[in-house]
């Protein structure tokens, strides 16, 4: 009897454990799969869509005559499996971005953005100076040196996009290129009614004086050059003169050098020395500016650019200047937890090299007991953060405050057919019949910390994991870009030229970055493991006339 009543003890003991267990929550993780939005069409766009799989942002370029309020997105193509929190196909108003986010385990918030830039003009005779513009409060300003505004001559007038458009005031039911001339009285600001996709805007049109004949917009000095901008009387002669500091003659800006847009015009002084002082002075006619006095840059050496100094804290080889002052970087903290490097100085220089060493990068499938992931040999600007499982953080950037035109260097390569494939670069489907590519990239920007998730020093942190940190080289904070991509071995040294596309050239960067790599989509943990790339001697330039064959 008591057996029989331990028996069943036992019984409901086990019950209640099976009744139990099947209310505690399951804790297996869900797989990770990031979801993209891989393709999209619309009606009425001047070009490719741009998907930033980083950004998680699709940017529709639209024709000047789309109407931005009525875009009509015709396919898209997510992720398989992934479902997205609304109809992304169909007409929508992208004034503002359209917001979807897609689902499959987690949750990846996307954007789609319209870009559109409608060309408008309202120029005058005797304008000095550039149209100021408010499209937000639909006004369009010129300035003129005289005052009698009642008979004012319109040279050109376009509020709206090309062909579509109708414009008209009070006393013209219909302004045309032909009848401009009615419209003539600007003593006090003219309306004009715009007519487009049967919407109507209300334009203000005005003409104020002004007695400044010329003046300057703003003078922008690099390091062996000088970007000038002024403002003077439209149709007159406009140009620059400079000198050093305290000289006596003045200097002659080759005209061929000066660029003219109505009263507005501007020029690249070149040939000047670092860190020297200059006067410039712009002229309309006989006119003079004020004298405006600049200081040239210093053209920073980049530490390091030859790749001789290395170091080896616990027997991991670094580019280091020394191990309390690094510049340079690479993955090879994280390969070596599996006992590989991917970056290493070796003494296979490039002719006529004055050093001792380049760096050699090789990809490498880094695993333990056949547990890994593919690591693309790589060195760049920075500092590898930390391992977080089989991925990995990096910080990419350093302190820079220049401006160089181009990165020079010497290379290397051997291109691999891809052997290893984890995920895919949006908008790409690769597979074991292509090879792979090597990638070499410069960016300067104004980056923190604070937006993009890294230190001080070097602000840009990327997570392998994680897509939406992967560096975006049309990101906001990107003042300068330029990259080589290697789609074939180069079997012997050669020489290469990165030149830098500047979006601005008023803006003083504050970090500096370069990027190496044998297998360019390493991040995705995709390349070859037969990748090689040999580099030596990088040096910055910073004299356009250089580049110059």
């Amino acid at each position: 009897m008591k057996r029989l009543n331990r028996n069943l003890w036992r019984l409901a003991s086990c019950v209640a454990a099976i009744f139990v267990s099947g209310c505690i929550e399951n804790d297996i993780p869900y797989p990770v799969v990031v979801c993209n939005i891989e393709s999209i069409s619309a009606r009425g766009l001047s070009g490719d869509p741009v998907i930033d799989a980083a950004g998680r942002c699709v940017k529709l370029p639209l024709l000047e005559t789309t109407d931005i309020q009525a875009v009509e997105i015709t396919g898209a193509v997510v992720t398989e499996g992934a479902e997205a929190s609304r109809e992304i196909v169909g007409v929508h108003d992208l004034r503002a971005p359209l917001y979807v986010t897609l689902s499959l385990y987690q949750d990846y918030p996307w954007r789609i953005e319209a870009e559109q830039t409608i060309e408008r003009s309202f120029t005058v005779a005797g304008q000095i100076g550039a149209t100021e513009w408010d499209t937000a409060e639909h006004t369009a300003t010129v300035h003129v040196g005289f005052r009698d505004h009642s008979s004012v001559e319109v040279l050109s007038l376009k509020l709206g996009p090309e062909g579509i458009t109708t414009m008209s005031c009070a006393d013209v039911p219909e302004l045309t290129e032909d009848n401009l001339y009615r419209l003539h009285d600007f003593t006090a600001p003219r309306r004009i009614e715009v007519v487009c996709h049967g919407r109507t805007e209300i334009w203000w049109l005005s003409v104020e004086y002004t007695d400044v004949k010329v003046s300057w917009s703003h003078v922008d000095p690099w390091s062996h050059s000088a970007w000038l901008y002024a403002q003077g009387l439209s149709g007159s002669e406009l140009g620059f003169r400079y000198r050093e500091a305290g000289a006596g003659e003045w200097t002659e800006v080759a005209r061929e050098s000066v660029t003219v847009d109505g009263g507005s015009f501007r020029a690249q002084l070149r040939g000047l020395r670092p860190e020297s002082a200059y006067e410039v002075v712009a002229y309309s006619d006989g006119d003079l500016s004020a004298v405006e006095t600049f200081t040239t840059e210093a053209a920073l050496p980049l530490p390091n650019g030859g790749f001789e100094a290395w170091s080896k804290p616990k027997k991991i080889v670094y580019p280091y200047l020394t191990e309390d002052d690094a510049f340079w970087d690479s993955g090879n903290k994280g390969s070596a937890t599996v006992g590989e490097t991917i970056c290493e100085g070796v003494s296979d220089i490039r002719p006529g090299s004055s050093g001792a060493f380049a760096a050699l990068l090789t990809s490498k499938f880094a695993s333990l007991a056949g547990i890994g992931k593919f690591a693309a040999g790589n060195i760049f600007i920075g500092t590898y953060a930390e391992t977080v499982g089989t991925n990995g953080k990096v910080n990419f950037g350093r302190p820079f405050a220049a401006h160089p035109v181009a990165l020079r260097g010497w290379l290397r390569y051997t291109q691999g057919r891809i052997d290893r494939i984890d995920k895919q670069p949006a908008g790409m489907t690769l597979t074991k019949e292509d090879f792979d590519q090597g990638s070499i990239y410069i960016a300067l920007g104004t980056w923190t910390a604070a937006k993009y998730g890294g230190t001080e020093q070097s602000p840009v942190q990327i997570y392998t994991k994680d897509i939406s940190t992967f560096f975006d080289k049309d990101g906001a904070d990107v003042v300068a870009y330029g990259e080589l991509i290697l789609t074939q071995s180069v079997d012997e040294w050669r020489e290469f030229t990165i030149e830098l596309d500047w979006r601005v050239t008023d803006v003083v960067p504050t970090h500096l970055m370069i990027v190496c790599s044998a297998s360019r989509w390493g991040d995705y943990f995709t390349g070859s493991t037969a990748s090689r790339m040999w580099l030596d001697d990088f040096e910055l330039i910073y004299d356009y006339d250089v580049l110059t064959p």
